[in-house]
């Protein structure tokens, strides 16, 4: 019924809108800012400064991925597999940023961590995300729990959401709509559906976002037969987004940011590898509140960034389990400077967690299954005017279970005056907690596991050549893991020390104003138990042209390695070890902007070459899919 609510909604807003932008003709002019990154020191710093390959998805760069979910387009991106983004919409997310699992890449919606603490994992569900709602995307791979604390062992996904542009008045509002079939079976009716509408604005004084998106799909099994000529039943998935976001700025120096973001997201699935079922269904409701009060000074600025979010999920597997969890985070930062070329970040973040479980197998009382963290840190940011950066700082984790434990970081970088280089390197620490599921679960938990530890080491260059035209990065890593958190009929601290190691390079070439190339390539080396599911190579190639000032064209390429897999096989009653084939995936969207850039409409064919192929063995995967699109901005 939301959904329906949802769908009439944007229609009726799209075609009020419609009349309405016929009757303006202005269009607000842009000022281009020099690119600047946040996550390696959370304040804005030019791009050159930072001592980081740090991947930005700008807003400009999102509307060239137009028909695409959040977890397809960080797939994209050198170092980050994203398993599951090519499979039903049902199929859950697993993400892997230089080797690590999805409890080591911390996730960040406005600068904020957000997780599950019910989860096994400790982790967040990107799924809950409609990729409508995000503004930009900064990736930040390395250990950087110095700034961010435990769960930042590989990287940081940091998702700045939208918010109020530059008018007293402005809205949005789109309506996708697609195909959904896999590669053996061929149905073109529609069955993936998106929507939404927002509407916002901004005074001297205050200002204000509000957002409603919806999703339905249906057309795939989560699971594949065995047989081709076996067909399950389709399995559905639908997500209702809503999101309110409201400021007010007393004066110049002085700011407040509230938040408050509502999410549902139902999907069916199945038993497992290859094995169907008709019943199996799960509904997760997340609510999450923010404030973000700030103060600037003469020399710096202070920042509470904070927010509090609660989970409510229900599974249905023969019997229900509910799953309740809340997270808190209070981040009080200031940034000081004392030198035209250094500043101090000093901070200390208060986290808590606390989880339940109620179901027939499995009971976890919240009165139990919780802990928290009281983390200060301190880092400084060097630059000076002959070409040295140097980023260096400490965190102290005091957890209330596992004591004190320091991590530390130092990133030095230097750019040269004559040549457009700069090269970069860094050494880190990091420290992740086992998960509350982990600890206190009453069949497989175990509350003597040890935190896991990650040592990383990189070193790079990054090349800005031919009038900005040429942009290319090389950087190699190697990572250690100890005390690794496995599953050996139950949760354990896997004995000896194991490494992850690779390279990442990206390159952009502006052929013209009208052409660009974009391309990576990533080697990664995992060592058992660290390598299920993780492809040795993985390529990605992009071929942008403006045709004209309102028709647009893209054109990308995928080349995913092989990669091992497991799945329990009844017929022998044991775990069985797989590979599963290379794939190569190609991919086109044609955008054409109407009523100077008011309207826009894109069509997108997904997997051209309708390959039929395996993220996770035993389930299903996309094959030759069309979507089209309508989006109007007032």
């Amino acid at each position: 019924m939301k959904n329906k609510i949802v769908r009439v909604s944007a229609l009726f807003v799209l075609m009020t809108s419609c009349v309405f932008a016929q009757q303006k003709d202005s269009i607000a002019s842009k000022t281009e800012l020099d690119e600047v990154v946040i996550s390696d020191s959370k304040f804005a710093l030019a791009k050159e400064k930072s001592g980081k390959v740090i991947v930005k998805i700008t807003t400009e760069e999102l509307a060239k991925k137009s028909g695409q979910s959040l977890a397809t387009v960080l797939s994209t991106v050198a170092g980050l597999e994203v398993n599951g983004n090519q499979s039903s919409a049902s199929k859950n997310l697993s993400y892997y940023i230089r080797g690590g699992r999805n409890r080591q890449t911390l996730i960040l919606i406005d600068g904020i961590p957000v997780t599950d603490a019910s989860g096994v994992n400790l982790d967040y569900d990107l799924r809950l995300i409609p990729v409508e709602q995000v503004e930009n995307i900064e990736i930040m791979k390395g250990a950087a729990s110095t700034l961010y604390g435990s769960g930042a062992a590989t990287g940081v996904i940091n998702i700045t959401l939208k918010k109020a542009g530059k008018k007293a008045i402005e809205g949005n509002v789109y309506l996708n709509m697609g195909t959904q079939t896999t590669a053996n079976i061929k149905n073109n009716s529609l069955k993936d559906f998106n929507q939404g509408f927002s509407f916002n604005g901004k005074t001297e004084k205050f200002n204000y976002f509000f957002a409603l998106n919806s999703t339905e799909t249906k057309g795939i099994s989560e699971a594949k037969p065995e047989l081709n000529s076996t067909q399950f039943e389709a399995d559905g998935f639908s997500r209702v987004n809503s999101m309110a976001k409201m400021g007010f700025t007393p004066t110049k120096k002085l700011s407040f940011d509230f938040f408050a973001n509502y999410d549902r997201l139902k999907n069916d699935f199945d038993a497992g590898n290859f094995s169907d079922d008709l019943q199996n269904y799960n509904t997760s409701v997340q609510y999450r509140l923010g404030f973000t009060p700030k103060y600037k000074y003469n020399k710096g600025e202070f920042v509470v960034n904070s927010g509090a979010s609660f989970m409510n999920r229900n599974n249905y597997s023969g019997s229900f389990t509910n799953y309740k969890s809340r997270n808190f985070s209070a981040d009080v930062f200031n940034k000081y400077q004392v030198l035209d070329e250094l500043f101090i970040v000093s901070g200390t973040q208060f986290q808590f967690f606390d989880m339940e479980i109620d179901g027939l197998y499995t009971q976890i009382s919240e009165r139990i299954a919780k802990f928290n963290l009281l983390d200060p840190y301190i880092t400084a940011v060097y630059n000076s005017d002959f070409g040295l950066n140097i980023n260096s700082g400490a965190r102290l984790n005091i957890h209330n279970k596992y004591g004190n434990k320091v991590v530390y970081n130092i990133n030095p970088s230097f750019s040269f005056s004559e040549i457009p280089l700069k090269i970069v390197s860094s050494f880190s620490t990091a420290y992740i907690t086992p998960s509350l599921y982990q600890l206190y679960d009453g069949f497989y938990g175990n509350l003597d596991l040890k935190p896991e530890e990650n040592t990383t080491i990189e070193l790079g260059f990054e090349l800005i050549a031919f009038n900005k035209k040429v942009n290319w990065n090389f950087v190699t890593f190697y990572r250690e893991e100890n005390n690794n958190i496995g599953f050996i009929s139950g949760y354990a601290n896997i004995e000896g020390k194991f490494n992850a190691k690779g390279v990442e390079t990206m390159v952009s070439y502006s052929v013209s104003n009208a052409l660009k190339i974009n391309a990576n390539y990533t080697f990664t080396a995992v060592e058992a138990p660290l390598s299920r599911l993780i492809p040795k190579h993985k390529a990605n190639f992009s071929l942008d042209y403006q045709a004209s000032p309102r028709i647009f064209f893209n054109l990308n390429y995928q080349f995913v390695d092989l990669r091992k897999d497991a799945f329990y096989d009844m017929s022998i009653n044991a775990t069985k070890t797989v590979v599963l084939e290379d794939y190569q995936l190609f991919n086109a969207l044609a955008k054409f902007n109407l009523m100077k850039n008011k309207i826009s409409v894109f069509a997108t064919i997904n997997n051209i070459l309708n390959e039929d192929f395996e993220e996770n063995v035993g389930y299903n995967t996309r094959g030759r899919n069309f979507k089209l699109g309508l989006n109007i901005s007032l």
